[in-house]
């Protein structure tokens, strides 16, 4: 056998031994574990819904972009609510706006803007 073939073979073995040892130290996911999984995913899609939805209803009701929330509230299940304090309240622009997004809906539920309610949906 020739010093090629030691080494070709000897890199095989590396990579067969790895291959068991990557396949023998995976474990499956807790009850536990997948719940809290799923939970975050959860969080993780209304976050991102929301971050998506909201800006848009805001500039076209106000005409002004959102950019950074001030303010969130949310229960880490159901619903979320975003909260942005205008930048051009002085020239015309909105004071405040709060957007709420309920998982339930799966949509906004609630958009005021200088306490006028623009959407409001029963849950």
């Amino acid at each position: 056998m020739s010093e090629t073939q030691k080494i070709m073979l000897s890199v095989a073995a590396v990579f067969i031994m790895g291959f068991i040892l990557v396949g023998a130290s995976k474990e499956d996911q807790t009850v536990d574990q997948m719940e809290s999984a799923a939970k975050i995913r959860a969080i993780v899609a209304m976050q991102t819904m929301a971050n998506e939805k909201c800006p848009l209803k805001i500039k076209e009701a106000t005409g002004e972009q959102v950019f950074i929330t001030s303010e969130t509230e949310t229960d880490k299940e159901t619903y979320l609510t975003l909260k942005w304090v205008g930048e051009n309240a002085d020239k015309g622009g909105f004071k405040k706006a709060s957007c709420t997004l309920n998982s339930t809906l799966g949509g906004i539920s609630e958009l005021i803007i200088d306490d006028k309610v623009i959407i409001k949906k029963k849950i």
